[in-house]
């Protein structure tokens, strides 16, 4: 048998000189380094990674005879349980990030149990599996040697703790500045726009406010300034600190449009449940393996897909929206949804070293089937985007297609267009029909029972 041919580094996994995730015939595999191998034995021998991995919080792998990539350095190659989509911290809401950090503190006191410690706190390391966030990196620990301080607590702090503050105090959209500073937000810029009463709170004085300070007083001496030893009792006091500081921030969602939107639907009863039937009957009838809910609101057909087995994310423009599918997921014990915010107008694109350490949204896909319900009249007239183009980005992000159309007699569209001109002659059912045929196989259409919207059922043309 001949041997595999050689993988494809990851752009997002070349800083870390203990190892790199590659692909290889569509697997997902991670080379451990020499350099690394002291620190991968204790990890594996001191029971950190089972515990761990029991505890659901580090994704488990295989050690494999797989071929190394670069076969001078490596040590192990590891096959970790793949994750069905990866998602990044600008598209979490504020509970996931939330979640995200105390894992994160919750990982490293148990590393410390087992003398080890994170040696990064990186926010990307973190994955939504099932529901729950879940470390991804097998190399972030390394021996706990007495007397260091905990390397990664800047790292924390701007990758968790001053988004969360900020959207917490400030204003929840400040979460997009993650998509501007790949590395988390700088804590002299979190110091300035957190609100002044921000420092009479004894945990975001100190993480925040005089930690940005401290970073700037010896910006042009870090190495002359002598670090002072710390104690683990001291340590785990500051883990401790950090955690009741993450705690105590709150956000409330509530009181936008959209996370309101099914208060407000125009859908009688009766409508909403034939709508519902014959979601789930497409859903039945092309079985797909994976489903994006593009506009999904709080998730009210995701979970048609979901309780179906089937992985599904639910993205929403709305952070209010996306909140409060994500608590629900969480109340509900909830494992085949991931909620995300996502603008369909600017998507998550792709950033960090020339473009590639995190993935467009598109690169992420496609998805077996994609549903847009109650979504196009707002891409077309909210948005001013021809049905063309809107045929040909759900062309691909996904191979198979559930899409509503909503005519200008429904009452949603005819309040969109009252504080506006009638600009869009051609937003009719016909080129509806026109446009997405260029793309799409319809496979069936089935009027809304009580409305006047028609719900379709499409398969992407292949293309020579």
């Amino acid at each position: 048998m001949a041997s595999p041919g050689p993988g494809e580094v990851s752009p997002a996994s070349f800083r870390d000189p203990s190892g790199f995730v590659f692909l290889r015939a569509g697997r997902v595999l991670r080379q451990v380094n020499k350099s690394y191998a002291p620190d991968y034995d204790q990890l594996m021998e001191s029971g950190l990674y089972r515990a761990l991995v029991d505890a659901g919080r580090l994704i488990p792998h295989e050690e494999t005879d797989e071929p190394a990539e670069l076969p001078d350095e490596c040590y192990r190659v590891l096959a970790p349980e793949p994750v069905p989509l990866i998602s990044y911290p600008y598209e979490w809401c504020f509970s996931q990030l939330k979640d995200a950090a105390l894992a994160t503190l919750a990982i490293q006191l148990r590393a410390m149990e087992h003398g080890m410690a994170l040696k990064d706190a990186s926010a990307y390391n973190i994955q939504f599996v099932r529901g729950r966030p879940v470390m991804i990196d097998t190399l972030s620990f390394e021996r706990y040697r007495e007397g260091e301080p905990w390397v990664a607590y800047r790292q924390f702090c701007q990758h968790f703790l001053a988004p969360l503050a900020l959207m917490s105090r400030t204003d929840v959209r400040l979460g997009q500045l993650f998509r501007v500073y790949i590395d988390g937000v700088p804590l002299d810029l979190a110091s300035r726009l957190l609100p002044g009463r921000t420092r009479w709170s004894l945990g975001l004085a100190t993480h925040v406010h005089l930690h940005a300070r401290t970073q700037q007083r010896y910006a042009d001496r870090q190495g002359t300034a002598k670090r002072r030893p710390v104690t683990r009792l001291a340590l785990t006091g500051i883990i401790r600190s950090l955690e009741n500081t993450v705690r105590g921030l709150r956000w409330r969602p509530g009181g936008t449009e959209w996370a309101e939107y099914y208060d407000a639907t125009n859908y009688s009863t009766g409508a909403f449940k034939h709508k519902q039937g014959l979601v789930e009957r497409y859903l039945d009838r092309v079985r797909p393996r994976t489903v994006w809910d593009l506009g999904a609101n709080t998730g009210e057909f995701t979970r048609l897909a979901a309780e179906r087995g089937i992985p599904s994310a639910a993205f929403d423009i709305d952070p209010a929206a996306v909140e409060k599918n994500y608590r629900d997921c969480r109340e509900r014990g909830e494992e085949n949804i991931l909620p995300l915010v996502l603008d369909l107008t600017n998507p998550s694109p792709g950033i960090g070293w020339e473009n590639e350490e995190r993935m467009s949204i598109a690169q992420r896909g496609p998805a077996d089937l994609t549903m847009a319900l109650a979504l196009v009249h707002h891409l077309a007239i909210s948005n001013n985007l021809p049905l063309s183009k809107v045929a040909r980005f759900f062309s691909h992000v996904g191979a198979k297609l559930i899409v509503e159309f909503v005519p200008k007699t429904d009452s949603q569209v005819k309040r969109l267009l009252s504080t506006r001109a009638d600009i869009f002659p051609g937003y009719t059912r016909e080129e509806f029909e026109r446009y997405f045929g260029e793309r799409f196989r319809i496979l069936e259409s089935s009027p809304v029972e009580g409305s006047e919207r028609t719900l379709y059922l499409m398969e992407r043309k292949t293309t020579d």
